[in-house]
């Protein structure tokens, strides 16, 4: 063996024992080229192969060093879709589909450092039940380094998806009660769709709840031409107007200010319809029971440091959460959520738009 082959898995094996390390410094310092790695990412037939045949078998990942100094995983599909995820709080910074056209929202003044949340994409924001009130300011998930999850639980295997399964353990000072727990998270691609599988595990010895939501950050023409389908007639909090609860009257939820909602007991599935990019968000979700629409319009994006002024009128925000009831964990117990996120074209104009068919098909 030479020793310019010795020195390669000499630096193969660091990359991925930093990798691992959800405290080491050298994730920000280590100077990586872009590389491929083999730990735990697969797509459903590899897994197939793996449970039936060659246990061992992992897929390539791929893991570079950007241009901030953050550890990032991009995610492809044979198609050419693609997603890229960080380790800096599991944080997905983009979701391309196969015209390599952004579907996720980031803010144009993102902040890319540690110790600060990034404003955009899709992150898991989770906070001791009591302090709903700023789940989506949390930055207890978001602002800290995950890692890839060495030993991931069997999920159902999906046809066609890469994957990637993160996690994040607790510290001690997490939350304002301490509290020993871990966080996992599986991200999965497939043409047109973004699946994500977040995991709550209570490895104390005494109960604890919490509220969770998933916060994506989608990417629309114009604000102002865009309406959600699905949320009708539902019962919402309004954070604007001191949590008082109303009754959603309108046939669908349209824009033109302010709006930071709580849909409570929303239904599984939620169209967000473009009708400039004759684009359809469709998204399903189980066991993340409530629904957050939020665009803070063009007074609040003032004061915000972190978003352009005129960054709000390109995204809009809604979450699946777990909020309006706690989800409480005895000891050794785990909850699992389910979130997916896909695409279809739409051709009607506004005005010509038969909801039944964006939430129930386009046969």
């Amino acid at each position: 063996m030479t020793r310019e082959s010795c020195a390669n898995i000499i630096t193969k094996k660091l990359l991925i024992s930093v990798l691992y390390s959800p405290t080491s410094t050298l994730t920000r310092n280590l100077d990586w080229r872009r590389v491929k790695v083999k730990p735990f990412v697969s797509n459903s037939r590899a897994l197939r192969l793996q449970q039936q045949h060659q246990p061992n078998i992992q897929m390539p990942l791929n893991v570079f060093q950007d241009k901030d100094g953050l550890p990032r995983i991009v995610l492809t599909d044979p198609n050419g879709s693609s997603a890229e995820v960080l380790l800096y709080g599991g944080h997905i910074v983009s979701w391309k589909n196969q015209r390599k056209e952004e579907l996720l929202f980031m803010s144009s003044k993102a902040k890319w450092k540690q110790h600060k949340a990034i404003r955009g994409g899709i992150s898991a924001c989770f906070a001791r039940f009591g302090d709903v009130g700023s789940l989506e300011q949390h930055g207890m998930t978001r602002n800290r380094m995950w890692s890839l999850d060495r030993d991931p639980s069997p999920l159902p295997p999906i046809d066609n998806h890469s994957s990637v399964d993160l996690i994040l353990k607790s510290t001690g000072v997490d939350l304002k009660t301490p509290q020993s727990f871990e966080l996992r998270l599986r991200i999965s691609l497939s043409t047109g769709k973004l699946i994500l599988i977040p995991r709550v595990r209570n490895t104390d010895n005494k109960p604890f709840s919490f509220a969770f939501s998933l916060c994506n950050y989608l990417s629309v023409s114009d604000i102002s031409e865009v309406r959600i389908e699905g949320l009708e007639t539902l019962d919402y909090v309004d954070n604007l107007m001191n949590r008082s609860r109303f009754t959603e009257q309108a046939d669908a939820i349209t824009f033109d200010g302010e709006t930071d909602r709580v849909y409570l007991h929303s239904p599984n599935k939620i169209a967000i319809i473009d009708h400039e990019k004759k684009r359809t968000f469709v998204l399903q979700k189980n066991s993340l029971p409530d629904a957050v629409v939020w665009n803070p319009w063009n007074k609040k994006a003032k004061a915000l440091p972190d978003l352009g002024v005129d960054d709000y009128k390109m995204m809009l925000c809604v979450n699946s959460a777990a909020i309006d009831t706690p989800i409480i964990l005895k000891p050794c117990e785990e909850w699992k959520g389910y979130q997916e996120i896909s695409t279809v074209s739409s051709s009607y104009c506004s005005g010509q738009l038969d909801p039944r068919r964006v939430l129930y098909g386009f046969q």
